[in-house]
């Protein structure tokens, strides 16, 4: 049986005159907790967006579900989430607001009214965050007023609320103690549910910090847009990072 969740046939991308990501081939599969590592530079971010489609390769095939993007409508394609390096919230809304835009891929337009005028219900975004830590003194704060941890997880409870089958991140555990860390570590990658919340069961993440590669079964090492290797967490060596470092 095919669990192949998502994959990247012969991808490369080129901005300009630069090869971001180099002839890349790449499978996902179901139930896959996969720890990306690289340089800055390398090419993780590349890969990311072009994984969650946000950038369309010069050459290859991304296909999602065994179905090409291009055959794919947008609900589809919402079934990957993604957290950004660089958050993407909407700074101008509250805390809450944010984490329920997450539900936007779901709902209609009377809906995104609903939420912008702060009537909709806030009951389902206040159970992940709590869930992040996040007390409820910052629900109603506009995003501009907080610090970069409460910013790093109010972006992490808006992935969660939208119970995607595949997670994509790049850099999550930014802004936060260690503490924090293993909390939300544990949110992204357990297989369970918590207060009728969905967990996420496929993930990608991109890291730097080595130290964070337990509770990972596979890694995937790039550099100069190349895949040099995807392996077994287990069987990582040093030999493997010397590679990409």
């Amino acid at each position: 049986m095919n669990n192949t969740l998502l994959e990247l046939k012969n991808i490369s991308y080129k901005y300009e005159n630069n090869l971001i990501l180099n002839k890349v081939n790449l499978k996902i599969n179901s139930g896959d907790k996969i720890a990306l590592l690289g340089k800055s530079g390398s090419g993780k971010t590349t890969l990311i967006s072009v994984l969650n489609g946000t950038i369309k390769p010069t050459q290859g095939e991304v296909k999602l579900f065994n179905k090409s993007f291009k055959e794919l409508d947008r609900k589809q394609k919402c079934k990957i989430t993604t957290i950004w390096q660089d958050l993407r919230l909407i700074e101008d809304l509250s805390a809450e607001q944010n984490v329920n835009c997450g539900l936007l891929a779901e709902n209609n337009l009377y809906f995104a009214f609903k939420n912008l005028l702060n009537i909709s219900s806030f009951k389902k975004a206040h159970k992940y965050m709590q869930l992040c830590r996040l007390h409820n003194s910052i629900y109603d704060k506009k995003i501009r007023k907080l610090s970069g941890g409460q910013k790093q997880r109010v972006a992490i409870a808006r992935s969660l609320i939208q119970g995607s089958n595949i997670l994509l991140a790049d850099e999550p555990f930014n802004n936060l103690d260690p503490k924090l860390i293993t909390t939300i570590k544990s949110l992204l990658l357990e297989n369970v549910d918590k207060k009728n919340t969905k967990s996420l069961k496929t993930a990608l993440v991109a890291l730097h910090r080595l130290d964070l590669l337990n509770d990972f079964d596979k890694v995937i090492g790039i550099r100069d847009g190349k895949i040099l290797f995807d392996i077994k967490r287990t069987n990582l060596k040093k030999r493997h990072l010397d590679k990409i470092y």
